[in-house]
């Protein structure tokens, strides 16, 4: 049994990234930067939804990427980084408001976007992204999105 635990422990001390004591400290600094490339990331998101310019998402989005749609349907990198060229039916898409949260080398970002088309119809997204930093850096590995009605200027 004694030899069982010193192999046991041996392995935990080997093994566990944890028991190495390698863990990085992350101070205010690096999570307010973090902040800051997120949402400076989710702007680029909504606004070349019209330009079409995907030379960006091609760096913050992970390549295990996957996304969820507004009426429902799974979306990849590959999909999101596509060149496709200025929108033909939207003019505009704001973002609104983005709140990051941070749970260690994970971050989720809260937001909210409105759109017009050309037609002149309005829109509003409401979403949730899924950040890891690995690798030395931030990017987006889970996304959803849901279509909401605009706000409530009463509330």
């Amino acid at each position: 049994m004694k030899a069982v635990c010193t192999i046991l422990l041996v392995f935990v001390c080997t093994y566990c990234p944890a028991a190495e004591g390698d863990e990085p400290v992350r101070d205010a600094a690096f999570y307010e930067a973090a902040e800051q490339y997120i949402v400076e990331c989710s702007r680029d998101w909504a606004e070349t939804v019209v330009t079409g310019d995907r030379t960006k998402r091609r760096i913050y989005f992970a390549d295990d990427f996957v996304g969820t749609s507004t009426d429902g349907y799974r979306y990849d990198k590959a999909a999101i980084t596509r060149e496709t060229g200025p929108a033909t039916f939207t003019v505009s898409n704001t973002l609104d408001h983005v709140e990051v949260r941070f749970y260690g080398d994970t971050a989720i970002a809260l937001g909210e976007e409105t759109w017009v088309k050309k037609d002149g119809s309005t829109g509003r997204y409401v979403w949730t992204d899924v950040w890891l930093y690995r690798d030395g850096e931030w990017q987006i590995v889970a996304a959803q999105d849901a279509a909401a009605p605009p706000p409530d200027p009463s509330k």
